[in-house]
């Protein structure tokens, strides 16, 4: 059954392909056990003879760890196990690859439990497993830790300083995977792109704008905290259920860390409550299996929400300097920027990607990037909805802005005018196949909110581009054909947005049968071959692909059994679009038909589709929001808020209308609210969700949707990611209307009361 089209939602195409099942609006396969309540998320895992883990984090943003105690902790009553660092396997400096970023494995170690250093408040110390949690917390509070408290260092500039307390004696700036400095260093890699001759083309531009920004930590929010689960059995082998965006890339970075053969390691995936990201790498797991291990029972370890924020990986706050140069009439002819992103702990910020999208929305034709990963007292960073997106596309959407002010020019028409296309090449070197951004800017341009009126006095609008360039990377998909004519589809790819159900329609869009009848599963790693991470708005694209081939194969195992059916050659046997098999002489069988004939005419029917897609889908959005600010406070009250996007194909609108309403949401706390409050001495002050104040319904009104199909050439669907560029427009959207509004303008985040009211004040 489906669903109708919601008002506020608009779709237009720029295709004339016609399906049956892809666009349309079916409910979600697990919507029944989600709403029910009878999902099993991390932390309803339960085994017999089970214990609780409970982790004791550093009080200290920057110490050196001199000795641990663990004597009284181990001898309290119902404590089964304690661990340090020590217990860790020294596992060098071999580098893993997450599917969103690379890790070197002696730092993931490290921040699972520290290594002779703790390196920002909450870092991992030790580890306790007891009958209760209850029993643990008071253990861990019996390990005797003696620190030598160090300067902690909390801001990106202040690292880059040849002066500032140097937090990893292994880490050394590089270029081009090439050390450059002789000694230890917090910039741990310094990243160049360039096109064209910036200097000569800043000599040519009539109006040059450069301009510094700041953006905060933000945490990913997800509402369902880490938890996972471990059981080491007596044979040496280790099943893990977790809360995790890819079982594949956890089993790989516990058989890496723990020195585990990988095939001895089973993780099972369980429902996830959110992860946008910051579920990828491995925090808990490798503590829950080592405590197992020296317990020789199952051991739990579930987050609670302050350990989540201080010691999880946030997006970076970063300090970025765009500087861009127009000629008169519009035309974008130099830019230069200069980010420098803090990496946490250790290195592995996602500057790399920063640097790619800085310029991505526009042909530039000279372009000059510079970007730096700095290590700073604070949680190593992960991955958050386009990682290193938002925080460029806040500064260099502002800048544009202002260039286009002090031009006398719309900013809409200087964004069409130098709007990237078919054949753009990017400051990374990468060159666009067939894109739909100028497909989008037309959208907003002709929408119904771009044509209406502001009425209020301390009312303006902004409008801003994003761009994320979306992974491929590998997927496996494995399907039955059971004997009532319904399918088991077997996958790897844990459902955060629905894709158990987006993969099943491209699947059932093969076959011509419908969505209902295809029963979509999430394995485990031993039940489904590699899986990349979900994560890079990678799944119902790779992994699509892999269940549209897989139905291929099905397609044609159906017609070999119609044949031995009709007793006749499978060339002449002929699979319709309706899903009906039509042989030599007119006969003709329903898919249901030949299925229910499995069992008399042979072996079961079964196929398994592998993928390894291109890195790139290119999304692209942009989005028009309408604000009203108060002067005496400098509350920002969103009216209304449009965000369009070009997602190739809708598989399941409802879907992709969600996925750009929660990144712009997210974007929307970004812009005004959420930050990380540290005080001088590195202690994160706000780790919690009445402190740290993430967007409910009352601060954001009904978020309308356009989506512009401009089809993906290497999809057979069409499909494009979806679930990063919403995140990236709202802050300079926001921000550009704060400007309308009040005539100034932002260059730091979050653009809360407070500093709006300081920026009012000070004009």
């Amino acid at each position: 059954m489906a669903s109708s089209t919601p008002p506020g939602s608009v779709t237009v195409k720029h295709h004339d392909r016609s399906y049956k099942v892809v666009g349309t609006r079916p409910i979600r396969h697990d919507g029944a056990d989600k709403v029910t309540g009878r999902a099993k998320y991390g932390a309803d895992t339960r085994l017999s003879a089970m214990l609780y883990g409970y982790i004791l984090r550093s009080p200290h943003a920057h110490a050196r760890i001199k000795s641990i105690d663990t004597a009284a902790a181990e001898s309290y009553p119902g404590v089964h196990a304690v661990i340090t660092g020590k217990d860790m396997p020294h596992v060098g400096d071999r580098i893993a690859e997450l599917g969103e970023g690379s890790v070197r494995l002696s730092h993931l170690s490290a921040n699972c439990l520290a290594h002779g250093k703790a390196l920002y408040h909450g870092h991992p110390i030790a580890a306790v497993a007891a009958d209760s949690i209850h029993i643990a917390e008071e253990a861990a509070r019996l390990i005797k830790v003696d620190y030598e408290v160090l300067p902690p260092v909390m801001d990106v500039l202040q690292a880059m300083q040849p002066e500032a307390p140097v937090l990893n004696d292994d880490v050394f700036t590089s270029e081009l995977g090439a050390p450059v400095s002789e000694s230890p260093s917090n910039v741990a890699e310094h990243i160049h792109y360039e096109v064209g001759d910036p200097t000569a083309g800043f000599a040519q531009a009539d109006v040059v704008v450069e301009r510094e920004f700041r953006t905060a930590t933000v945490h990913q929010g997800y509402i369902e905290p880490h938890a996972s689960t471990a059981l080491w059995h007596g044979d040496g082998r280790l099943t893990i259920w977790t809360s995790t965006q890819g079982s594949f890339t956890v089993r790989q970075q516990v058989a890496e860390l723990l020195e585990v053969p990988l095939t001895w390691i089973k993780v099972i995936p369980t429902e996830i409550g959110g992860g946008f990201g910051g579920k990828i790498s491995v925090y808990e797991q490798p503590l829950a299996a080592l405590l197992s291990k020296k317990s020789g029972r199952p051991v739990k370890i579930i987050m609670d929400r302050t350990d989540v924020f201080k010691s999880t990986g946030p997006t970076p706050a970063s300090v970025i300097r765009v500087k861009l140069g127009a000629t008169k009439d519009g035309k974008l002819v130099a830019a230069e920027a200069w980010l420098a992103y803090e990496a946490g702990a250790y290195p592995g910020s996602p500057v790399n990607p920063g640097c790619m999208c800085i310029f991505a929305c526009y042909d530039i034709p000279n372009a000059r990037v510079d970007g730096f990963d700095v290590c700073v007292n604070k949680p190593r960073t992960n991955a958050y909805r386009a990682p290193g997106s938002t925080n460029a596309a806040f500064a260099v959407e502002t800048v544009l802005e202002e260039v286009c002010e002090k031009l006398g020019l719309d900013s809409m028409d200087v964004r069409l005018k130098n709007a990237v296309k078919e054949g753009s090449r990017r400051v990374d070197g990468y060159v666009y196949p067939r894109i739909g951004f100028i497909e989008c800017l037309e959208a907003v341009k002709a929408s119904d909110h771009y044509k209406s009126k502001l009425t209020g006095p301390h009312q303006g609008r902004g409008v801003a581009c994003g761009f994320w360039f979306n992974i491929g990377l590998k997927s496996s998909v494995t399907a039955s054909v059971n004997i009532d004519g319904k399918v088991s589809l077997v996958e790897g790819s844990t459902d955060i947005g629905g894709t158990r159900t987006s993969i099943a329609m491209q699947f059932a869009e093969v076959l011509g049968i419908p969505v209902e009848d295809v029963q979509p599963i999430v394995a485990d790693t031993d039940s489904v071959g590699y899986t990349d991470v979900t994560g890079g708005s990678r799944v119902t694209m790779a992994t699509g692909m892999a269940a549209y081939k897989t139905a291929l194969e099905i397609r044609d195992l159906m017609c070999e059994r119609a044949a031995r059916i009709w007793e006749c050659d499978p060339e002449g046997v002929r699979y319709n679009d309706d899903a009906t098999l039509t042989g030599p002489a007119g006969q003709s069988l329903s898919f249901k038909a030949v299925a229910s004939q499995i069992v008399q005419t042979g072996e079961s029917i079964t196929a398994t589709g592998n993928t390894n897609m291109p890195n790139s889908s290119n999304a692209f959005g942009v989005h028009l929001v309408d604000v009203d600010v108060d002067p005496d406070t400098g509350k920002v009250t969103i009216l209304r808020y449009t965000a369009c996007q070009d997602a190739g194909t809708a598989i399941h609108p409802a879907y992709v209308e969600g996925q750009m309403q929660g990144g712009a949401v997210q974007g929307i706390g970004w812009a005004l609210n959420e930050e990380y409050w540290y005080d001088s001495e590195g202690h994160l002050r706000n780790a919690n969700f009445l402190d740290y104040r993430i967007p409910t319904c009352y601060d954001v009104p009904n978020i309308d949707t356009i989506i512009v199909e401009v089809p993906n050439p290497d999809h057979p669907y069409g499909v494009r990611g979806v679930g990063e560029v919403p995140i990236c427009p709202p802050p300079a959207a926001l921000g550009a209307a704060i400007h309308k509004a009040t005539g100034i303008w932002m260059h730091q985040l979050p653009m809360s009361p407070p500093r709006v009211l300081h920026e009012i004040l000070k004009k």
